[in-house]
């Protein structure tokens, strides 16, 4: 075969590093968007914020960003010099003013150190609950062999409060570390347990949850109402037969009439079946919106959340110096900085693009949903966006994750306003987040003696012109934690 020279042309997609940067940017959330701002300020000396500008009446650089903010504080400023001159305050008042400027100013210094980060509370490791007992421990007069007894107690229990190990072997094991004519007796480990169940978090230390429920129980005032009638139903066979819900063997083993027993249930249910957790609950996850929506003249309008994407520039000094003799050696490494930065703020500005482009398109898309809630919600899926914004769908998925947008109705996120859909008796579609919403309103409306099933839901939204099956209905109640019929219905 001859060998030959051919000459092809073609397109293809090469994804550059500029492209995966923007890529980058482009899924990441508004916390780690900062991160990322903040180490290219740190590593490129090239990439500078823009600072904001001060009111100044000389100054004729202003521009759209003022707000009426920046008036009102100008306002208070001059009013600040609205008033008697020095000659005409008496020197009591001037004496009086001296005191009130002293107390202002030290406000002030306290005020502004208390907006520094607490840097030593936010590093720190958060207290488990051993170290919490142990802390109490050490405030409680103890013989040296009462307080072998509690840490072996203390380190028995688990992270919801309970002692997972029997009486028998937290004797038998304290008493390996002390002589064998020395046994630790049952009784002495039941007095110490007894002390550590009155550290805090009461109920702390219980076996089982009649003991916990009790150990509460003993703490409220003696004049409690119910409190008698509660003491009596908190035991492990009576606990056992309230989460049945059967009534009737209820007040048969309690002898308790009706409001007795509704009494005694309100007073457990107030009781907590886990006090460890509290202690061990984890740290809040703070969520920063990219997007807020607001409704001005009756339109809905989308605008970034400043706070989330500070404005960036080239730093004028060494973008002037790569041109001159100044830069020398540093010339070439100044070029490449130039050129990263400039990729960044593309990308970043490429990212604010996209978001707001496509939180834009969901908000008009769901418009209903800002006006009337959750039942007006309309099925929309990523292909819908898609072609609205002229981009890929994965692309859509991106801008979607771990994204925020803040709503006359609360904090929600992105992929929140997108669901599959149902089909109506008329031939149209129901969004499943509509119905989700319709089958909490109708949970909310039952009534508690006789809760409607997961079928009769089905009916009342067929009877609506929705078609939903009852295994529909009941996967879309266990979503939102709502439990079935015969856990919501009344005891009594």
């Amino acid at each position: 075969m001859k060998p030959t020279l051919e000459l092809k042309l073609g397109q293809h997609l090469t994804i550059t590093p500029q492209l995966q940067q923007a890529i980058r940017l482009l899924q990441l959330s508004s916390l780690e968007l900062q991160q990322e701002i903040q180490e290219a300020l740190e590593t490129n000396p090239l990439l500078e914020e823009e600072e904001s500008i001060t009111l100044d009446k000389t100054d004729q650089s202003l521009d759209a960003d003022f707000t009426p903010d920046t008036d009102l504080e100008a306002t208070d400023d001059r009013m600040d010099h609205v008033g008697p001159s020095e000659n005409d305050i008496s020197p009591e008042d001037h004496e009086w003013q001296q005191a009130n400027d002293f107390t202002s100013s030290s406000t002030s210094n306290r005020a502004d150190g208390d907006d520094l980060p607490d840097l030593e509370s936010r590093n720190s490791a958060p207290e488990s609950l051993r170290d919490h007992l142990e802390w109490q421990l050490h405030m409680t007069p103890m013989s040296a062999r009462d307080l072998e007894i509690a840490y072996t107690l203390i380190d028995s229990i688990n992270d919801d409060g309970y002692l997972s190990t029997t009486i028998e072997d937290i004797a038998e094991t304290v008493s390996h570390d002390l002589p064998k004519d020395e046994p630790v007796e049952i009784e002495e480990v039941e007095a110490v347990l007894h002390q550590v169940q009155n550290f805090d978090p009461l109920g702390v230390g219980a076996r089982d949850l009649a003991e916990c429920i009790q150990i509460q129980l003993r703490q409220l005032p003696t004049d409690t109402p119910w409190l008698d009638a509660a003491r009596s139903l908190a035991t492990t066979e009576n606990l056992a037969t309230l989460a049945r819900r059967d009534s009737n063997l209820l007040k048969k083993l309690t002898k308790l009439s009706n409001d007795e027993l509704q009494g005694a249930v309100s007073l457990i249910q107030a009781m907590n079946p886990r006090p460890g957790a509290g202690v061990n609950a984890p740290q809040a996850a703070y969520v920063i919106p990219d997007v807020i929506v607001r409704k001005y003249k009756g339109i809905w309008r989308v605008e970034l959340n400043g706070e989330v994407s500070p404005r960036l520039r080239v730093n004028e000094f060494y973008h002037g110096m790569i041109n001159t003799d100044q830069a020398g050696k540093d010339k070439k490494y100044l070029q490449e900085q130039l050129q990263h930065a400039k990729w960044f703020i593309k990308s970043v500005n490429s990212r604010n693009d996209t978001l707001l482009k496509v939180a834009r398109t969901i908000v008009d898309r769901q418009r209903a949903f800002f006006d009337h809630g959750p039942e007006a919600m309309k099925p929309l899926v990523l292909h819908d966006i898609a072609e609205a914004v002229e981009m890929h769908e994965s692309t859509i998925s991106r801008v979607t994750t771990n994204k925020y947008m803040l709503t006359p109705r609360g904090i929600l996120e992105l992929k929140y306003f997108f669901s599959s859909h149902v089909s109506t008796s008329d031939g149209g579609t129901c969004s499943a987040t509509a119905i989700r919403s319709l089958i909490r309103k109708l949970v909310e409306e039952e009534s508690p003696d006789k809760p409607i099933s997961d079928s009769k839901i089905a009916k009342l939204l067929e009877a609506e012109g929705i078609n939903v099956a009852r295994r529909t209905v009941a996967k879309y109640r266990e979503s939102m934690n709502i439990p079935p019929s015969s856990q919501r219905k009344a005891l009594v």
